[in-house]
């Protein structure tokens, strides 16, 4: 019997503990395991690097959620895409990156990988001709990001898996924006999800950690060879945490998206917003992709302010509601402005954003609240 995403996020991984009947899975707070023998391990775990049963429970459910045949945790995403990006390519491999990138993402690729001799080029994901044109032989990855971070672009996830599949190359779509709940990149054509768990599928702002899914079970094996050598592996009270936040994550996503619809309307109409960067507005140029290939629109939005960066930057510090900080994803609404805070690492580079740009987290709480603060906010 199939079942659904919310039994999957509350069940899959996770069976009453056999000893106590517990419906919680215990946290193993253990480093290292008694073997029965020299080589005889129970149920195959011997030291919490390799593996963790509370870890185990989260890689099961976000391999269920995500419809891949392996999960991987993490102790953040950016460890997950490190792991990722080393496994799979070498010096003198190529890979084609959004040209709006995440900061972080960019800032591993353009000051870590690249001096190891992975190079690297950006591209409009959202124009998949200016991608083929972007492949070369030595392109080993396509690395999409749908929606981006932090303008909201769209990327045909089936389109581009097209594309690196006859140039021989693997899809890495980050879906963290999205969340497994709205979109299934592997149903899509992508042969690895990365997942910065810390956001949504956290999803109250209290724990770090990471994730990549696949489809194809010798590249998890692959992959979970990497994992272990490189040892940036979530601990089991993160993987806890994690794995709670999970259990919610469905219907956590149905009010963020409620609220970043009606927060999105009362921006479109402000006289003091230039710009509203939301893939559910119908004038949003990958409107129709999203709608196609995901389930709602999310409850990320990003906007432009007359007055340019220094009226952006006092903005961020006139709401009450909306807190200003880094990260996206929890319960609680947040503000920041990309070209100071997340997106730094990106300033004078290709992947530079905009002076005058807001973005927001919205989050779960009371939408007319969240509209008052940022009409008071805007003036």
């Amino acid at each position: 019997m199939s079942n659904g995403f919310e039994t999957l996020a509350i069940h899959a991984g996770q069976e009453p503990d056999p000893v106590t009947g517990a419906v919680v899975p215990p946290i193993y707070a253990t480093s290292t395991y008694k073997q029965d023998g020299v080589g005889g391990l129970r149920s195959g775990y011997e030291y919490s690097r390799s593996a963790n049963p509370t870890r185990t429970a989260l890689e099961e459910c976000v391999a269920a959620i995500e419809g891949g045949v392996r999960g991987l945790a993490f102790a953040s995403g950016l460890a997950a895409e490190d792991a990722l990006l080393r496994a799979l390519c070498a010096p003198g491999d190529h890979v084609l990156i959004p040209g709006d990138a995440y900061g972080g993402t960019y800032r591993l690729f353009a000051k870590v990988l690249s001096r190891w001799g992975l190079e690297y080029d950006p591209v409009p994901l959202g124009d998949p001709d200016a991608v083929r044109a972007a492949v070369r032989p030595s392109t080993k990855i396509i690395w999409v990001e749908t929606p981006t971070n932090p303008l909201l672009g769209i990327a045909d996830i089936a389109a581009l898996a097209g594309i690196a599949h006859d140039a021989g190359a693997l899809l890495v779509v980050d879906n963290t924006f999205a969340s497994p709940y709205l979109q299934q990149p592997l149903a899509l054509g992508a042969d690895i999800v990365v997942h910065s768990t810390t956001k949504y599928l956290g999803g109250h702002s209290d724990v770090v950690g990471g994730a990549l899914i696949v489809r194809d079970r010798g590249l998890g094996e692959e992959l979970a060879y990497h994992q272990n050598a490189m040892g940036a592996v979530a601990g089991p009270f993160d993987a806890w945490l994690t794995l709670r936040g999970i259990k919610t994550l469905g219907v956590r996503m149905d009010r963020h998206c409620d609220n970043a619809e009606r927060v999105a309307e009362l921006l479109l109409a402000h006289p003091k917003v230039t710009q509203v960067l939301y893939p559910g507005l119908d004038g949003h140029p990958g409107h129709e992709v999203a709608a196609k290939q995901m389930r709602r629109f999310g409850g990320m939005i990003s906007f432009r302010v007359a007055g340019g960066e220094e009226e952006a930057v006092a903005l961020c510090g006139r709401t009450r509601l909306f807190t200003l900080g880094e990260s996206l994803g929890g319960v609680e609404s947040l503000i920041e402005h990309p070209g100071r805070m997340t997106h730094a690492s990106a300033a004078g580079s290709p992947l530079e954003v905009p002076a005058d740009l807001v973005r927001l987290s919205v989050g779960i709480e009371t939408v007319d609240d969240l509209l008052a603060d940022l009409t008071e906010a805007l003036g």
